[in-house]
């Protein structure tokens, strides 16, 4: 009974706050952005205006586009970014305001445990945002299901999803908010580690998609050296000149194998320090792999067929196809273990916790 009245009183508290309902109001408009948008076989519709555009009924089916607006635009770009900072503005205050002289001397003086007060606290914030995507998620699929004609119970991913995502950061603004006692401090340094979280996953991509553009080069040169051997050996043996870009093709290999290690080892690197991070960005990323297969991405253009070995004598062919390459990272992304996503990040979560919960059972005030 007193953690529910803890519990009951601090959800009051934040939800007699302007942001709330301001949060709330605000994901009602992108849910009619929503629905006042359509697709057809000429392009795209915003309520009564046609677009005439590429992308239409023939490229993406209507189910698609749909979710991928929920996903790219709904989760990664409002409740990944602009709902969670404002979550972060009305919840920062928490623990600060709680530490202060008065609040936590009427608390500490009832027969309640500090460590369960602190979680209580906590699941208090975590519950703003619950509550906001629990109701955000509710009006997509009822948005989804009437303009897209597809009724995804995978939506309600979105809300578990969404709140270990913000979770990561909460937890990391309770332990500043408890070490500065300051709202501002603690929210401005949350965001801080939040945009090196961010540069660290970027750093890493960039490293992986350098990666397996050295591993397709390699790849490449060694395709076009077995096919061109056979005209080697012939020429050599008839004391013929081959072109000079054939001459230092095995040149270039080498090279090539030399910078694909260096690529390797730097990435993996910057892998190692993502692993000790939280994974913000592939959190948010799992709902699209569980909602959107590669497969129902619009088809790439054919891909073209491998020159012929007596075009290879006059001309090299194009090492890396970007989009073979975009392709490949996509693939390599998703292909990530969820346990390595959910659970490194949780485990980084954890020991924030742990130091916040010691340093707040163990503080005389």
């Amino acid at each position: 009974m007193q953690t529910w009245a803890l519990f009951l009183d601090a959800y009051r508290e934040l939800n007699a706050r302007k942001l709330f309902w301001i949060t709330l109001v605000l994901s009602g408009v992108v849910v009619a952005a929503f629905a006042a948008v359509g697709l057809n076989e000429r392009g795209l519709t915003i309520l009564w205006w046609q677009l005439e555009l590429p992308l239409n009924t023939t490229v993406i089916s209507e189910e698609v586009f749909y979710k991928s607006l929920f996903v790219n635009l709904g989760i990664g770009f409002w409740l990944a970014w602009l709902a969670t900072i404002l979550a972060l503005v009305s919840t920062a205050s928490v623990f600060p305001e709680m530490i202060t002289s008065g609040s936590i001397d009427l608390l500490l003086s009832k027969p309640l445990g500090r460590w369960r007060l602190f979680l209580t606290k906590y699941a208090t914030g975590l519950l703003f945002v619950t509550l906001q995507v629990a109701v955000f998620c509710t009006t997509s699929f009822l948005v989804i299901g009437w303009r897209g004609n597809a009724w995804e119970p995978a939506i309600f991913l979105g809300i578990p999803i969404v709140v270990v995502f913000y979770s990561y950061l909460f937890s990391i603004c309770v332990l500043l908010g408890l070490i500065t006692r300051s709202t501002i401090a603690s929210l401005l340094l949350t965001l801080l580690i939040w945009v090196l979280v961010f540069a660290v996953h970027g750093t890493e991509s960039g490293l992986l998609m350098a990666r397996i553009n050295a591993d397709m080069n390699v790849e490449s040169l060694e395709r076009d050296l077995h096919r061109i051997d056979e005209f080697r050996e012939a020429a050599e043996a008839e004391d013929r000149p081959l072109p000079a870009w054939i001459r230092g093709l095995d040149q270039e290999r080498e090279a090539a194998r030399t910078s694909r290690d260096r690529w390797r080892l730097a990435h993996r690197i910057a892998y190692g320090v993502k692993t000790a991070m939280p994974k913000t960005s592939e959190t948010i990323a799992l709902l699209e792999r569980w909602m959107i297969s590669l497969a129902e991405l619009p088809d790439r253009e054919g891909e073209e067929e491998p020159p012929a070995t007596g075009a290879l004598l006059s001309q090299p062919s194009q090492r890396v196809d970007p989009q073979e390459l975009n392709m490949r990272l996509a693939e390599r992304i998703r292909a990530r273990s969820v346990w390595w996503v959910l659970g490194t990040s949780l485990a980084f979560e954890a020991v924030v916790l742990a130091l916040a919960c010691w340093i707040f059972t163990r503080r005389d005030y």
